[in-house]
């Protein structure tokens, strides 16, 4: 089980998060690559899919912060039947891109549902109300939201999410608060036992294929040693894992 627990360390966060450190768990060292840090040229693209290749798209993967979101592009282009992407995130990660070739942390998303044939839906969750009409129109038939505020209310429920695909689920811990994780963006609203409680109903009632989870704060920020950000990253990550382990997903 535990070798289909993938580490990716980009910016070195990993090595201070005690989760991360089982010497069972697949360690893919990203922190020589370059061209990746929010923008990923052609050839940190090159790099990151040649590390990866040996693994597949099912399994648990940390992809370090939501700078390195648009990994979760690579884990998907290995699926090899139609699926949907779930995505918990405070952002719709569908900026168009302002340089040709190159994926983003702000617009993989739109990428996705531009180049990936097997990609059914995307279903985000998280995101503020004001965030939604920035969802070009073309890819309303494709993208499904549920606001943070819808989240509050209790209104998912097992039959809202009854999508009845296969799933790749992605989470993006900027869509909690500050109680439950420290990450280098704005964050949201989401504690992490309400987020929890969705990825259960989703878990229970859903096929899922793969699994991937980002928003590290970076060490080398500096704001580890002042709020015990460290500490809260890691045990999110921790009650993630357990939960993800306890549904024999893999």
């Amino acid at each position: 089980m535990d070798k289909k627990v993938i580490i990716m360390n980009f910016s070195g966060v990993y090595s201070e998060e005690p989760f991360a450190l089982n010497p069972r768990f697949t360690h893919l060292d990203c922190t020589h690559l370059h061209g990746t840090d929010c923008y990923c040229d052609k050839d940190g693209q090159r790099a990151i899919r040649r590390i990866i290749a040996p693994y597949p798209a099912q399994g648990i993967h940390f992809i370090d912060s939501g700078d390195y979101h648009y990994v979760t592009k690579f884990w998907t282009d290995k699926i090899s039947i139609p699926f949907s992407l779930v995505l918990f995130d405070h952002h719709t990660d569908m900026q168009p891109s302002q340089w040709g070739g190159m994926l983003s942390s702000g617009g993989w998303v739109k990428d996705m549902a531009d180049t990936n044939p097997l990609l059914n839906h995307v279903i985000i969750l998280g995101i503020p109300e004001a965030s939604v009409a920035s969802i070009p129109k073309a890819y309303h038939d494709k993208v499904k939201v549920v606001t943070d505020a819808q989240l509050h209310s209790h209104a998912v429920s097992s039959r809202s999410l009854a999508i009845a695909e296969t799933l790749y689920i992605s989470i993006d811990k900027d869509v909690l608060d500050t109680n439950s994780a420290r990450t280098n963006w704005d964050q949201g609203t989401l504690s992490l036992d309400e987020m929890k409680r969705i990825l259960y109903l989703i878990m229970k009632h859903e096929q899922v294929i793969g699994i991937d989870v980002c928003g590290e704060c970076p060490a080398t920020l500096g704001l580890f040693s002042t709020d015990n950000g460290i500490i809260i990253d890691d045990n999110a990550n921790r009650e993630l894992l357990e939960m993800f382990r306890q549904q024999r997903l893999f």
